[in-house]
């Protein structure tokens, strides 16, 4: 691969493999899970997903490391990251080349958010915002095109534009009493 336009072309004959497969009925709703564990004495969390890991952590003035990125932090990479993949998909799907294509997300997150006088400061990411940039010969409608299916299909663009009521639940038990000597 040379090119992102060369990659485009095998993202296309992916895209219209899995087309088919829905419209055959053969490709179904994916369960999708992740699980979290904190490590001992230093709280890193490590995240882990199929095969993949991926570490998370705070600043130092939040007792971290500064090993990986915070969970708010990771939540704007994600969002970049889908819309990326969203308008690789849908430039493959609809033949509109690219030379190139970054994005950048931005947000706030305040600490001070629900304290005395800054009750209505949102304890999430907020103030969310992301630019596109693409380089492409394609014409200015079949690039605002283009920008509309991204709209549409995006999946975490929509989570957070809709979001999901969370169901959870907490398990809690004592700790196992050790083992005493004879």
């Amino acid at each position: 691969m040379t090119s992102l336009n060369e990659y485009l072309v095998e993202k296309r004959a992916a895209v219209a493999a899995r087309e088919a497969r829905i419209e055959a009925g053969s490709l179904e709703a994916v369960p999708l899970s992740a699980q979290v564990g904190v490590e001992g004495r230093s709280g890193v969390r490590r995240i882990r997903i199929r095969d993949h890991q991926v570490v998370t952590d705070s600043p130092p003035d939040f007792a971290g490391y500064d090993l990986g990125p915070g969970s708010p932090e990771l939540q704007l990479g994600i969002l970049g990251s889908c819309l990326a993949h969203s308008y690789l998909i849908q430039a493959a799907r609809l033949g509109v080349p690219l030379d190139s294509i970054d994005v950048a997300v931005s947000g706030q997150l305040d600490p001070r958010a629900g304290r005395p006088g800054f009750e209505a400061v949102p304890v999430s990411p907020h103030d969310l915002a992301y630019t596109v940039r693409i380089v492409s010969p394609a014409s200015r409608e079949a690039v605002a095109h283009l920008e509309a299916e991204v709209d549409r299909a995006c999946p975490i663009l929509n989570l957070l534009r809709a979001p999901q009521a969370v169901r959870g639940t907490v398990e809690h038990r004592a700790p196992e009493a050790p083992a005493r000597a004879a």
